[in-house]
């Protein structure tokens, strides 16, 4: 034990002695590591973002997708996937894009969504002011909104929205309603989005065409019958066959999501590794700089009895600790950039599985990078080292 006190403490000086090539070898490997966690962190952050948003729907929603361009579902079409079997409720939606103002007071390209009024209900959404849609809203095809909440509070500032008017590309439409905020919900920022009637939609160049659908399920135990029954009522009525059309359930989605997700980290990472790799190469090129420079040193030191042993422990030590202490400022950097980005807005979660294994890499770059170094000072002969200049 003694022994190795010894060595480390020896290690601990040669490195101390050259502190900038000490600072320049740790650099390609801090780089490395924060890497890592920051690229790695930020996909499993959106990743959960994305769970959380899919998950928010309820175990009991449907979603339908028609991709074909030439084929969809007319509007008086949803009471028919209303009828069917196990399907409790159903709202269309179609998102246009539009100027929204208020005076002086403008949201630019506002996200605004046509839909019908069990869209709240099927995306468990509320409201903190006025009103929800209502059947007379669709029919007459009225100009009416609700506002998200932080789009409401940057048209009207301190005045109340609900009863006033706000003009989306130029015509006025009523707001009867401000939703409770929530954030994001399926890839919508509904603070920020603009609820119209679905049928509304004609005056802002959209049609009144099915494309898309949230469907909702009295029993969730029934997600599976009542994926057949739209399947087959999709493929009957429009011909289409499933390369056109998707009803994906929430399980199906995040399983798919899951897989793209992970596929990303590991993509990430492992471009991230390379800089890693990079970092090992650099520290063996260091230590091999390092142990031509002590030639002399080593050749003393075996003439007043160290063993080979010795030496290779020594070099090995000061490689490992180049690299650990590298790989522990590279964490604490990795997480620190990674919370400062969290608070600008990125979805970034520091995974406590790829900090221990950016940790033990460290740690492997610093074995395997270090073991030649180490077996070549070795290996020297003690008479070859000290006739050395």
């Amino acid at each position: 034990m003694t022994k190795f006190l010894n060595i480390l403490k020896v290690s601990i000086k040669n490195i101390n002695g050259n502190k900038l090539r000490t600072i320049l070898t740790m650099l390609g490997l801090i780089i490395g590591i924060a890497s890592v966690i920051i690229l790695v962190g930020i996909g499993s952050g959106t990743s959960s973002q994305v769970t959380s948003q899919v998950q928010s729907l309820g175990a009991d929603v449907l979603t339908l997708n028609i991709s074909s361009t030439d084929t969809s579902l007319d509007y008086d079409q949803i009471d028919e996937i209303k009828n069917l079997q196990n399907i409790e409720s159903a709202a269309p939606y179609k998102t246009v894009s539009s100027t929204v103002t208020r005076g002086d007071n403008s949201s630019g390209r506002a996200s605004i969504i046509a839909t019908t009024n069990e869209y709240m209900d099927v995306m468990n959404l509320t409201i903190s002011d006025g009103r929800l849609l209502s059947t007379i809203d669709i029919d007459n095809n009225s100009k009416v909104c609700l506002l998200g909440s932080d789009i409401a509070e940057t048209l009207f500032e301190d005045d109340t929205a609900v009863g006033n008017k706000i003009k989306i590309d130029g015509d006025n439409y009523t707001v009867i309603g401000v939703l409770t905020a929530t954030g994001s919900s399926m890839g919508n920022d509904v603070d920020e989005m603009v609820i119209i009637p679905f049928t509304t939609a004609k005056y802002l160049g959209a049609d009144t065409t099915v494309s898309s659908m949230y469907i909702k399920v009295n029993d969730e135990n029934q997600i599976e019958n009542a994926t057949t029954s739209i399947e087959n009522y999709i493929s009957t009525t429009l011909g289409l066959t499933t390369d056109d059309f998707s009803v994906s359930s929430q399980d199906s989605m995040l399983s798919t999501m899951d897989e793209v997700n992970n596929s990303l980290s590991v993509m990430l990472g492992g471009i991230a590794s390379i800089s890693l790799i990079v970092a090992g190469i650099g520290v063996m090129n260091v230590m091999l700089v390092s142990v031509t420079e002590r030639t002399k040193e080593i050749g003393i030191r075996k003439a007043l009895g160290a063993k080979r042993s010795d030496i290779l422990v020594q070099f090995l030590i000061e490689a490992l600790l180049l690299c650990v202490i590298g790989g522990i400022i590279g964490i604490i950097l990795g997480i620190s950039v990674g919370n400062l980005l969290g608070q600008m807005g990125y979805d970034f979660t520091a995974e406590t599985w790829i900090t221990l294994i950016a940790f033990f890499s460290s740690v492997i770059i610093g074995l395997v990078f270090g073991i030649f170094p180490a077996y070549k000072a070795s290996k020297l002969n003690p008479i070859d080292a000290l006739h050395t200049e």
